[in-house]
């Protein structure tokens, strides 16, 4: 378990964000500060001289700009994909939020967009078959999400953006490495907080002040 009381410094630790407003002056460990002018230019350049990279780029600003708290993220998603030409979508969805992305699909349809959508247990393979102990099969059933097949039958539809809807913790990121194309996220899935994750942070000075009291356990409640 590695020691609190030593770590590397980073921008989770600054207060100052001088990067964002340049009005004071950058911490000593800030990385914007140790960046020389050669990294800083090719990574500019990425964005400018790869025409993917660039039009998302712009889109994704368009967008915060033009609807900087107005918007929904179910909003955003369909500006965005408006602006990056996007014609078909893929939703790659938990089957526990498949009545959401249902509604999704729907609101998406009546915007022009063609959908195809791709449930987590597609495949409907048993977890034991992939080494997973059986004892871990016993609050969600027998059959494992398959993120991969998700993501290569989406790869397979030549959708021009995913939209991920509330995979779990790990298996979004085996879409994530899977998936051909551009992905965004709907909805992040948090079982306990109706999906809002955030509430965690939120609650740290009441409900939730145990998350910096100690190191979270590691006992198994089955």
């Amino acid at each position: 378990m590695q020691n609190n009381n030593v770590h590397q410094l980073s921008c989770a630790d600054c207060g100052v964000l001088n990067c964002a407003s340049r009005a004071s002056k950058y911490p000593e460990f800030c990385p914007t500060k140790a960046l020389n002018e050669d990294e800083l230019n090719k990574v500019v350049e990425l964005y400018t001289k790869n025409r993917v990279n660039r039009r998302v780029a712009a889109a994704s600003a368009q967008v915060e700009g033009a609807f900087y708290g107005k918007a929904s993220r179910v909003e955003e998603i369909i500006h965005f994909a408006r602006r990056i030409s996007a014609k078909k979508i893929g939703i790659a969805t938990c089957v526990g939020l498949i009545e959401e992305s249902r509604i999704f699909a729907k609101i998406l349809r009546l915007n022009g967009f063609e959908v195809y959508g791709v449930g987590c247990k597609v495949g409907s393979v048993n977890k034991t078959n992939i080494g997973i102990d059986k004892k871990y099969t016993c609050v969600t059933g027998p059959v494992m999400c398959n993120p991969i097949m998700q993501a290569k039958l989406l790869n397979k539809e030549k959708v021009d953006l995913n939209v991920v809807v509330g995979l779990c913790v790990g298996h979004d990121s085996l879409f994530y490495k899977y998936a051909n194309g551009l992905t965004t996220t709907l909805i992040t899935k948090d079982r306990v907080l109706a999906h809002n994750p955030a509430g965690a942070l939120y609650q740290t000075r009441a409900y939730y002040k145990h998350l910096l009291a100690a190191p979270i356990s590691e006992e198994e409640n089955l």
